[in-house]
């Protein structure tokens, strides 16, 4: 069983972590997480994880697109999930083929809220029609043929294909242009960490230097604070990494559950703020009987 997070050794944190990493322009975000793998793995010992070391991000972005990019570090590839939970933001410049015209804030404000949307043909994923939600999306400037958009929306919507829309509604057709994601639910880019921290920090991590490394590298646990969270006992977090369920008896607190929602996901925690596995909150603890959370991911 993992302890509380800030006391973590950097063997623990690399094995059970989670980087905000800032993506550059170039290489898929599949690439780069490929190469931070291989940065860290060498500096994990093997009896620090369970099954197979390896890396995971939170969310596709093209070669071409920056910005937030969280990295799950270890066993924390087990809670990918998580980021489908939470919204997106990006920065976008929307490049107009044409003059754009002067109701354009008009035209750009009728694309918040729910759209349908095909995924493009080059994208990884069936191309079904479905819908994601905009949640805010704000015209911040607009230079000749180019406006400045920032969106905030649904985990899965293009922003490729919602300028190609909102070209077409304008009447002068467009395209995207430069693309930053500047979050990712509950992460944003006022703290992001390069390739080039993280290289540093593990070549003083041999020379005995642990600071920059927790500088770059957060607990796991970081990566579920937007997500409803469930306080269970020591001994039902054993039970847990023994394969069991969480019964009510066992729940000590429940904080963040939207009462309108079905079912839905939690982590649960020991007392001292350590994760011990992702799952759906399907009975009421207080009822003192009875299933609490059904397992979906356990993380101890």
């Amino acid at each position: 069983m993992r302890g509380p997070p800030a006391e973590r050794s950097p063997a623990e944190l690399l094995s059970f972590g989670v980087i905000n990493l800032d993506k550059p322009p170039g290489p898929s975000a599949h690439q780069v997480t490929g190469d931070l793998r291989d940065a860290v793995g060498e500096h994990v010992p093997e009896d620090a994880y369970a099954g197979e070391w390896g890396a995971a991000h939170s969310g596709t972005l093209d070669p071409k697109v920056t910005g937030c990019l969280p990295v799950l570090l270890g066993d924390a590839t087990r809670l990918a999930q998580v980021f489908l939970e939470g919204s997106k933001e990006y920065v976008a410049v929307l490049e107009l083929h044409d003059d754009p015209p002067s109701d354009i804030e008009a035209v750009v404000a009728e694309f918040e809220g729910r759209l349908y949307q095909k995924p493009p043909k080059k994208s990884a994923v069936s191309r079904r029609l479905r819908v994601r939600e905009v949640y805010d999306l704000d015209l911040l400037e607009v230079r000749e043929r180019q406006a400045l958009l920032r969106i905030r929306c649904e985990s899965g919507t293009y922003i490729r294909k919602l300028c190609h829309d909102i070209g077409l509604a304008l009447g002068t057709g467009g395209h995207m242009g430069h693309l930053r994601r500047t979050a990712t639910d509950p992460f944003d880019d006022t703290d992001l960490q390069t390739m080039h921290d993280l290289v540093d920090a593990l070549a003083v991590l041999d020379d005995g230097e642990e600071g920059p490394l927790r500088d770059v590298v957060s607990p796991a646990e970081r990566a579920l604070t937007h997500i409803p969270r469930v306080t269970i006992a020591h001994s039902a977090a054993q039970e847990v990494a023994e394969g069991a369920p969480v019964y009510a008896p066992g729940v000590i607190d429940v904080d963040g559950v939207d009462e309108n929602v079905t079912e839905p996901l939690v982590a649960c925690y020991t007392p001292d703020d350590a994760a011990v596995c992702l799952g759906r909150l399907v009975g009421d603890p207080d009822t003192e009987r009875g299933t609490a959370v059904e397992l979906e991911r356990v993380l101890v």
